[in-house]
């Protein structure tokens, strides 16, 4: 990776600077307790990713479009037999989700203020989903101040990365997207001539799931803290 023809470094947000599927898994394992009534939880769950997937060109990403398909997956599987007691415990399940505490992973915090603190990068926070939600994380999370700016776009197609970097006047040979997703994060921003840093999680979303592959403009590392290691 050529360090000297980078010039904007661009975040994602959600599992790259904080937690925030294990906080989705465990409402998932609830909700299924819920429900258990009308199917195994490997039935609700599967069920509940094929009525996500449904929506997703409709109502996108993040907690907001989770709790409807929640909900809808919760009347289509009891076969509309399910409570209205259930119902609004499902959307307290949902509504948690807007207030989990987003709290810098290892390492992300003294990162960031060392790249930051460099004066060599703009820094941005992309991510995608519902804006009011991805803007109290960043605030609770305490990292705002080390961004020069951050975006939320529905999704991240080779349309919003070109405008991303049009944003910030930087060809996408200058850009470098580091996330956990390789299907969001990363290879978007190969095809297009871009570089990457993939920091996997420790779980992943089963829509994020697909083939990787090595890229001469790929770098892989086991944590954030070694991101100083290879831009400084």
């Amino acid at each position: 990776m050529n360090k000297d023809a980078i010039k904007l470094l661009a975040f994602d947000a959600d599992d790259t600077l904080w937690d925030c599927q294990s906080f989705f898994a465990r409402v998932e394992d609830d909700y299924c307790k819920l429900l258990a009534d009308y199917g195994s939880p490997a039935e609700i769950s599967d069920a509940l990713f094929h009525t996500e997937t449904a929506n997703m060109p409709l109502l996108g990403y993040g907690s907001k479009a989770f709790t409807i398909s929640l909900i809808e997956n919760a009347v289509r599987v009891s076969g509309g037999r399910v409570k209205g007691e259930t119902i609004s415990q499902i959307v307290m399940l949902g509504k948690s989700l807007l207030e989990l505490p987003a709290t810098p992973l290892a390492g992300v915090r003294d990162s960031l203020a060392a790249l930051s603190e460099s004066g060599r990068y703009q820094m941005v926070v992309f991510t995608k989903g519902e804006i009011l939600d991805q803007e109290n994380k960043l605030r609770r999370s305490g990292l705002e101040h080390y961004f020069d700016d951050y975006v939320v776009v529905a999704d991240k197609t080779a349309r919003e990365y070109r405008r991303l970097c049009e944003r910030f006047g930087v060809g996408i040979n200058e850009l470098l997207m580091v996330g956990n997703s390789f299907k969001s994060d990363i290879e978007p921003v190969l095809r297009l001539g871009g570089y990457a840093v993939h920091i996997p999680s420790q779980m992943m979303w089963k829509h994020e799931e697909t083939e990787e592959y090595c890229h001469s403009h790929l770098v892989r590392l086991a944590s954030f803290s070694e991101l100083q290691g290879l831009l400084l």
